[in-house]
């Protein structure tokens, strides 16, 4: 079967307003950076993503965060970004903060069927206990908060229960792809790519390179095919990084 896409437009246009998207990246890397500028521009609002960070002002998922299509987001860190703190804090944004780990064990949950799990994480915090803020109003009240979760003992331990994550849509990226939809990742960029993958209902990939069937090897393959609904080409420019850090040479530094 053959998933390509003419466009980035043509893959997205039927994510609709209050849609819930698992999106892959770490940072800026890894990031469906044309798929997100594809759905900018189509003016998708409402939206509740589901990614590690809502991307940094002015790139990933940023563009949406400033155009206020977000109205919630589950993630682990929320750094590198002004425009986020200013709708967290504003009342603006729901934000549904996750250990790492836990959150991608649960869109690996969700991806394979499983509802929920147990995990050490979180014991004894107010991620079990309940009462992180998740919105605040307009003068800075808590508006509403994280209710507590199940906490079970096995052997002796407590350990809390955390939901698979499963989504309307997935948006990754990846470095190599064929029009049968599998997917190979390179080196940090995969991160959670092949979890938000696995989560979504309908999974959009865009790939820097675009292969027929046959010419990946099938051991290298992160991501079947089955998982992956549409596919676009779109090359390797455009791709950005959080901050640049540089020092002098040696023979410069040394003079």
């Amino acid at each position: 079967m053959d998933k390509t896409y003419a466009s980035a437009g043509d893959a997205v246009a039927d994510v609709g307003d209050g849609a819930t998207l698992a999106v892959g990246g770490f940072g800026l890397c890894g990031v469906p950076i044309v798929l997100i500028q594809a759905l900018l521009e189509r003016g998708s609002t409402n939206l509740q993503t589901v990614s590690n960070n809502c991307g940094v002002d002015g790139a990933g998922l940023g563009l949406l965060l400033e155009a206020g299509r977000i109205s919630r987001t589950i993630g682990s860190y929320v750094g590198e970004n002004r425009e986020f703190a200013r709708q967290y804090l504003g009342g603006e944004l729901e934000v549904e903060l996750t250990p790492q780990g836990t959150l991608a064990e649960r869109l690996r949950a969700g991806g394979a069927g499983i509802p929920a799990f147990y995990t050490l994480a979180g014991v004894g915090t107010l991620i079990a206990d309940g009462g992180l803020p998740w919105r605040y109003d307009q003068s800075g009240n808590v508006a509403v908060a994280s209710p507590p979760k199940e906490v079970r003992v096995f052997g002796g331990q407590e350990y809390v229960l955390e939901e698979g994550i499963v989504t309307d849509f997935a948006l990754v990226r990846a470095a190599k792809g064929d029009r049968h939809g599998n997917l190979i990742y390179d080196a940090s960029a995969r991160n959670f790519n092949p979890l938000c993958a696995t989560a979504g209902r309908v999974t959009i990939a865009e790939v820097e390179q675009l292969v027929e069937p046959g010419e990946l090897d099938p051991e290298q393959v992160h991501t079947p095919g089955v998982f992956v609904q549409r596919i676009i080409e779109v090359g390797e420019g455009g791709k950005q990084i959080e901050r640049r850090t540089v020092r002098a040479r040696a023979e410069q530094s040394s003079r």
